[in-house]
C-alpha cells in the first residue's frame, strides 16, 4: 500500500500538468506533452516496472532493498499519470464553451479562466474516472510483488502460505484486503462528488459575480451580463 499511495500523490498533480499542457495554445507545450502521454500510456505498466527495476540497478545508487519500491512507483507512476492526463483534459473539454467564453468577455486571462472556472467545474464530472483509476493503481501493485519481489500483500501472502500450508485462505485474506481498501476509496470519492454537488447547488455557481470582480475588478463592470449571458451559468 505505500507504493500506491505514493504512485497516488505523484501521479495526480502530474497528469493533471500534462492533461493541462495538451490543451495549450503552444505548439511546444502541446506536442511534446502529447507524445509523453501518448507514448507511456501504450507501453504495459508491468514492462514499465521491469524497465525500471533494470535502470536502478545499473544506473544508480538505488540499494537493492529500496529498488524494488522505486521500480514499483516509477512503473505505476508513468503508466497512471499519462491516464489520468487524458482523463483531465476530457473532463476540462467535455464542458461547455460558453465557459469559456463568458470568462475571457470578463477579461480572465486563460490561466484564470482554467484555475478558476473550468477545474472546478471539471472535477466533479472527472471523479469517477480518477477513483476508477486509483483503483487501478492500488491493484497493480500485486504486479510488483509477483515479478520483481516487491514485498507487498503477496509476497507477504505467500510467506504466510508457506509458514502455516493455508494456501487458499490466505489468497482469500488478500482479496479481503484489497476489496475493503478499494471500497474505503470509492467511499470516500463518493462523498467527496456528494459535496462537491451539494456545493454547487447552493451556491448557484462554481464561481459567482462576488468572485469574478475579485478577478478582475475593472473588466467585470460592464461585460458581465453579456458573457453570463452567453455561457451556461458560470
Amino acid at each position: 500500500l505505500k507504493a500506491a499511495a505514493l504512485s497516488m500523490i505523484i501521479a495526480l498533480p502530474l497528469g493533471a500538468f500534462f492533461g493541462i499542457s495538451r490543451m495549450s495554445d503552444h505548439r511546444w507545450v502541446r506536442v511534446p506533452a502529447g507524445v509523453v502521454v501518448e507514448f507511456f500510456r501504450s507501453i504495459p505498466v508491468l514492462l514499465l516496472m521491469l524497465f525500471a527495476n533494470e535502470f536502478y540497478s545499473r544506473y544508480t545508487n538505488v540499494t537493492t532493498d529500496n529498488r524494488p519500491l522505486y521500480a514499483v512507483v516509477t512503473g505505476l507512476v508513468l503508466y497512471n499519470a499519462s491516464v489520468l492526463a487524458e482523463i483531465v483534459r476530457a473532463g476540462i473539454l467535455a464542458l461547455p464553451k460558453g465557459q469559456t467564453e463568458a470568462a475571457y468577455a470578463i477579461g480572465l486571462r486563460k490561466g484564470q479562466t482554467m484555475t478558476s472556472i473550468l477545474l472546478p467545474q471539471a472535477v466533479t464530472a472527472m471523479l469517477p474516472a480518477i477513483v476508477s483509476q486509483l483503483v487501478v493503481v492500488v491493484k497493480d501493485t500485486a504486479l510488483g510483488g509477483a515479478m520483481i519481489g516487491y514485498a507487498e500483500l503477496l509476497s507477504a501472502r505467500s510467506t504466510f502460505a508457506a509458514n502455516y500450508a493455508n494456501v487458499i485462505q490466505s489468497f482469500i485474506g488478500v482479496a479481503i484486503i484489497f476489496i475493503v481498501v478499494n471500497f474505503l476509496l470509492t467511499s470516500f470519492a463518493s462523498w467527496l462528488e456528494r459535496r462537491l454537488r451539494r456545493s454547487k447547488k447552493s451556491t448557484g455557481a462554481v464561481l459567482g459575480a462576488e468572485d469574478m470582480e475579485e478577478l478582475n475588478p475593472a473588466a467585470v463592470g460592464g461585460s458581465f451580463g453579456t458573457g453570463a449571458g452567453a455561457g451556461t451559468g458560470i
